[in-house]
Order: C-alpha cells, then sequence, then structure tokens
C-alpha cells in the first residue's frame, strides 16, 4: 500500500514527524512525504501561479530510507505535485495532518489540512485528514497510534469515489476519550473576529484573533463539534459536491428572462 503523508504545518512538524515514524513501522506500507517548507495554515485550497515550485529531497534522522519532498508551495500544490510528477506511481491513500488544532464545522474551508486531503480526492486518491484538537501541548503518539489502527480497519472496506473522512482527535489523555462518533459538519463562527492596532507610526491596522462560536442547540449531537467537545474522536465524510439540491427544482420553476 503507497501512502502520501502532508499538512499545513510544514514538512518539520512534529505532526507530521511522529505520524511518518508510526505508519512507516507497517511493513506493508509504502510511504512517502510531500509537505510544505514552513508553516502555511489557513491557506484553503489555494495553489500557485505566478512563481515556480521548488521540491528539495529532505532525510528523516527516524527512517533514512524514508523518501520525503519539501514544497515551496501551498498544501494543495504538495499533493498535485506529488501525485502527477514526485512520486514513482499514484498513491492508494493520502493522509494530511496530524495538524495542531482542529479543523471542526465551518472552518473546513480554510483549512489547508483539509484542502490537502480534498485536493488528493479530486485527483481520484481516498484521503483523511487528521487534527489534534488542542494547541497546548499537543502529544500526537495517541493520535498516530490511533491513525494506524485505524487504517488496518479501513482497509477492509472501500472508501465510495470523491469522499475524504475528516477526522478530529480530541486533546485529551487517551484513557479520557469516550469513543468514535461518526458525524456531521457543525457551524462554527468567531466573536470579535479582528484585533484593531496601531503601529510604532500611528497607523491602524487589524490582527486576525476572534474566539470561536459554535452554533448549535443542545439537541444537535450528532455534529463534528459536539462530538470533540464530549471527547469523542470525531470522523466526518466530506465531499466537494457545494451543490443546493432542493433549490434546483425550485429555481428551475422561474420563468427567467435573460
Amino acid at each position: 500500500m503507497i501512502i502520501l503523508l502532508t499538512n499545513d504545518d510544514g514538512i518539520y512538524a512534529e505532526g507530521i514527524q511522529v505520524l511518518g515514524e508510526t505508519l512507516s513501522q507497517n511493513k506493508n506500507v509504502d510511504l512517502y512525504i510531500v509537505a510544505p517548507d514552513h508553516e502555511r495554515s489557513a491557506t484553503g485550497h489555494a495553489i500557485t501561479m505566478h512563481r515556480p515550485l521548488r521540491a528539495e529531497e529532505v532525510k528523516f534522522p527516524h527512517n533514512p530510507a524514508l523518501k520525503g519532498w519539501s514544497v515551496n508551495g501551498t498544501p494543495s500544490d504538495c499533493v498535485k505535485l506529488a501525485i502527477e510528477y514526485l512520486l514513482p506511481q499514484k498513491p492508494d491513500l493520502v493522509v494530511s495532518g496530524i495538524n495542531q488544532g482542529e479543523n471542526l464545522g465551518t472552518d473546513v474551508l480554510y483549512s489547508g489540512t483539509v484542502s490537502a486531503a480534498l485536493e488528493a480526492m479530486i485527483l481520484g486518491v481516498p484521503a483523511l485528514a487528521v487534527s489534534l484538537a488542542t494547541q497546548k501541548n499537543p502529544d500526537y503518539r495517541f493520535t498516530a497510534n490511533f491513525l494506524r489502527c485505524f487504517l488496518n480497519v479501513l482497509g477492509s472496506h472501500h472508501l465510495p469515489e470523491k469522499t475524504l473522512l475528516n477526522i478530529n482527535v480530541p486533546g485529551k489523555n487517551h484513557r479520557d476519550i469516550a469513543g468514535i462518533a461518526i458525524t456531521r459538519l457543525g457551524l462554527r463562527l468567531y466573536r470579535n473576529a479582528f484585533e484593531k492596532r496601531v503601529d510604532p507610526r500611528g497607523k491602524d491596522y487589524y490582527w486576525l484573533a476572534g474566539k470561536a462560536v459554535d452554533e448549535a442547540s443542545p439537541e444537535e449531537k450528532d455534529t463534528d463539534i459536539a462530538a470533540v467537545n464530549n471527547s469523542y474522536i470525531s470522523v466526518t465524510p466530506l465531499h466537494f459536491d457545494l451543490t443546493n439540491y432542493p433549490l434546483i427544482e425550485k429555481l428551475q420553476e422561474i420563468k427567467w428572462k435573460a
């Protein structure tokens, strides 16, 4: 099985390093890493068009035999370049992560982690986006070991085409994990999204900040946000079709004038 690892935290981030070390222990896995040369968080599905991409080979101390490249582009660039040029053949699976911090609800639209998996899906490769829902003292070992077991189970099942799984692991001690929940996306907004500041020359500028506000009623227990808040590992199937199908028929009934 050929697995491509990528992320948006950069190729030297601890999350992808631990994941690479863990998955490379599987003898039936042929592992490659292609990731940005530095952090590219919140880049969404951006691709590079107006400057050349460069891919530099990288050696990993924990596994000198592991093949890797750092790319001066976005997470989506990395996946596209890896699948279409760098890898000797098309991978069987792309895993994006382990991201530091959750990717829940509508935040997936901004996430470089999820977008990398989305690019794989567009290119016809099944994909997982994996995030650890904490920013403080992240311990990636449990998430990496969980993913290794998850892949063993997933291997006997086939994901539908054009689908990815977005996985969020609560940043808790593994003894406090309540289980696995199959979820849908919730709605996440931010209060006071921008902070106004003044630079040394007296000019105003704005810093993106804000506090997450999860828009959900207590009855909505099937969302990824609710699952992680209740100590469950959230697994959400996603696809790129944003069509509002119920509205198509209504719009077709209107007598439009050109």
